[in-house]
Parts: structure tokens; sequence; C-alpha cells
């Protein structure tokens, strides 16, 4: 058993091992750089438009300056080491009277731009000269499109709030470090194509298959000795949260703090239904998650596995007396719990991009979902999923985009308020 675990953890190491010569932790930013082009789209084809003035202002003082090139390029270094500015926020400003005469910005938004520095990658900024269009679409349509882009979030957050429901259900635990299962798998399918060079889908299947590994090593080398010991939840709850940052700044080190995309995965032409538009990357994404999360459900619903695992749930003593192996199948739940939060990590990134916090960017609205659903029914956890993701989509037609994750925790609290078990959950007597 223990040759078993030493072979696991060396397995899991060094796919982290290998991300030290990753070209993101090699090769670094000495500036970061506000970047960009003008380009007069009055002609056909658009023409460069040099001598603009571009500066950028941090507290109300001008920090730097620059202006377009001959080819409508400019690149503005910002002073100071770039881990030093990142949280910090700016200002770009375009001097509207070096603009072409009769010329002005397509959108007049853009004229200040208040930026916060995320990473120490550059920023890009691309403007466009000629007369305002209005880009207004009607209410209908927007409502139509926010609906179609709730229900693809929805399937997304399903499909990484499962396996946190699946552990919860067997084992009580409230893992925290859920989000770095789901971070763990985008970076590994990263990793596999930034420096094998392997096409995408290959990279993504060894990437989730070694989720599961890592989900199994969690379980092996952290969770299975605490629960031997006796530890109660909310100490274990607690060690999750350790458990999260820890990860989270390992994979910081290793992968560094840039924004990454996969490669060799089109988005295609999009697709058109009236007015509503839909990516062909994002529709076959939701196909996957569909297939994945029916046959997830099927699988625990007839299987003897997933009857197995319905009655560790419902009752592990009784479970146990009966001669069924709890710890089996807690040990199976974590391997397929990691798997399917890496498989959604890698997903989101195809959708999104990511970093190494990826993860816990969107662990709250995990943890929506699955609260508001029940806590540990798999039913319950994909209603509450669709939910959380159309009220976010929806909520953006009247509030501010920078509010519209406020708005599924908002709901959280108010439906949990009157029905605390959540909406497909069973309320249980407690003491």
């Amino acid at each position: 058993m223990r040759l078993r675990t030493a072979a696991l953890l060396s397995i899991v190491m060094g796919v982290l091992l290998l991300g030290l010569t990753s070209p993101a932790q090699a090769a670094t930013n000495e500036t970061i750089d506000v970047n960009g082009q003008l380009s007069d789209t009055r002609t056909d084809p658009a023409k460069p438009v040099p001598g603009v003035k571009i500066s950028v202002e941090k507290d109300g003082a001008e920090i730097a300056s620059g202006t377009s090139g001959p080819d409508g390029a400019f690149s503005i270094a910002l002073p100071g080491a770039p881990i030093d500015l990142l949280g910090e926020k700016i200002t770009v400003k375009i001097d509207t009277d070096t603009l072409p005469e009769g010329a002005e910005l397509r959108d007049p938004k853009k004229t200040t731009l208040k930026i916060t520095i995320k990473t120490d990658s550059d920023i890009r900024i691309g403007y466009a000269i000629g007369p305002a269009t209005d880009n207004s679409v009607g209410k209908l349509t927007e409502i139509g499109q926010s609906g179609i882009n709730g229900i693809f979030l929805g399937l997304l957050l399903a499909l990484a709030a499962l396996g946190l429901s699946l552990v919860f259900g067997t084992t009580g635990l409230t893992n925290f470090a859920h989000g770095e299962l789901i971070t763990f798998g985008a970076l590994a399918a990263f990793l596999f194509q930034d420096q094998w060079g392997w096409a995408f889908f290959p990279a993504a299947l060894l990437a989730v298959i070694l989720s599961g590994v890592f989900g199994l090593a969690n379980d092996r080398l952290l969770w299975k000795p605490l629960r031997g010991r006796g530890t109660g939840l909310i100490a274990m709850m607690i060690v999750s949260i350790g458990l999260s940052i820890f990860l989270r700044n390992i994979y910081q080190y290793f992968f560094g703090a840039d924004n990454h995309q996969y490669t060799g995965v089109p988005a295609g032409k999009l697709w058109n239904i009236g007015s509503i538009g839909i990516s062909p990357k994002a529709f076959y994404i939701a196909v996957v998650c569909v297939v994945v999360l029916v046959a997830v459900s099927l699988a625990v619903q007839r299987t003897r596995l997933g009857k197995a695992t319905r009655a560790v749930s419902d009752n592990p003593a009784l479970a146990a007396s009966s001669g069924i192996d709890v710890d089996r199948v807690i040990t199976t739940i974590w391997i397929v719990g990691g798997a399917l939060a890496g498989l959604s990590g890698i997903m989101w990134g195809l959708t999104n991009g990511f970093d190494y916090q990826v993860g816990n960017k969107i662990l709250l609205l995990v943890f929506a979902a699955v609260t508001l659903g029940g806590l540990g029914t798999i039913w319950g956890t994909m209603a509450g999923s669709i939910i959380v993701g159309l009220l976010v989509e929806m909520s953006s037609i009247i509030l501010p985009s920078e509010l519209k994750y406020v708005t599924a925790l908002v709901v959280l609290v108010l439906i949990l308020l009157v029905r605390p078990q959540g909406l497909l959950g069973r309320a249980e007597r407690v003491g």
C-alpha cells in the first residue's frame, strides 16, 4: 500500500515539476506596457492613424505617455516592476484633439479607460476611428442572448460542482480546495501542449486522467488519514482552506500569473439564429458537459457502485454493516470527483482562458450552485447550477457586469432563508 501511495504521489509531483521549465516561469516581463493600434475605419481598407497622443494616469497624475507611430501602433511602458504594479488602478486616456480632423472614436467610452492591473502581461487596447455606430440591440434579443449564455455557464458550473457534491454526499466534507482540483486539470492540459507540443484532445484526455489520480492522492495522503483519526468536519474544512492556499501558491510558482489559452481549437464562425449568436465552440463544450452529466447521473442511479454510493451518502454506518466497503466507495468518489473537476477546468479554459487561480475565481459560484440545489444531491446540483448560470447572465442586462456574480449569491441567501436544505435537498433534524 505504501508503494502504491508513493507511486501516485510521484506521478502527480512529476507533472508539477515539469512546470519548472515552462516559458511562463522562465520568461518574465521586465515592464508592463500599454500597447495597441489606431486605425481609421472610414477607409476600405482601414489605414493607420499616426501622431495621436495616449497618456496613462494614476491617482489623477500622469505617469507615462506615448504617441502612435506611422503604422498607428503605440507602446507605453509603465514605470515600476510588474510585481509591484499588480492590483494597481490606472486610467488610459486618448487626446481627442490629436485625432484627424473630422474623426472620432467609434466607441466614445474608450476615450477614458479605467483598468485594474491583474497580471504582469502587457495591456492591449484597440482604437477604431470613424463614424459612431449604434450597437444597441432589442430587449428581447438581449434577454435571449443572455439566456443562452446562462445555460452554457450553468452547464460548466454543473460539471465543476458535481464532484464537490459527490464528495460532500459521501464524506460530509466541505472541500474549499475543490477549486484547485479544477485548476489542476486546466494547467495540466496546458503543460502538455506548451511543453510537449501535443494536440489539444490527447493533452486534455491525459489531464483528466491525471486529475483523477490527483484526487486519489488528495484522499490517500490527507483526507483518509484524517478520517481515520476521527478528525471533525469543521477541522477538516479548515484544513481544506489551508490546502487551497498552498496549492494555489504552488501553481503560481510553477506557471506564473499570466493568462493562458489553449491552441488548436478554433472558435469557428458564429452561428446566427435570428439576432442571437451562438459560438460553435461554446455549443460543443455544452454538449460535452451534458453527455458527462447524464453519464454520471445514470451511473449513480443504475450501477452497483452507484447504489453503494447512495447508500454511503444516506447512512455510512448502516452501509458498512450491510457489507459495503465504505473506504472503497469514498476512494472511487475522489477519483471521479477529481476527474470531473479537471475536465471542468479544461472546458472553462477553452471558453474563458485561465490562470493559476481559475478554480478559486469560480469556487463561490460552484458552492452557490451546490447549496442552492441541495447539498449532496446530483439532480439538485445540476438544477442549482443552471439557475445560478441564468441569474448571473440575466442580471447583466440591468446591472453592471462587475456585479453580476453578486446576484447569484444574494438569491442564494434569500432562498436558503425560506428552504435551508436547498431546492431538492432533504430537511434533516440536527441533534
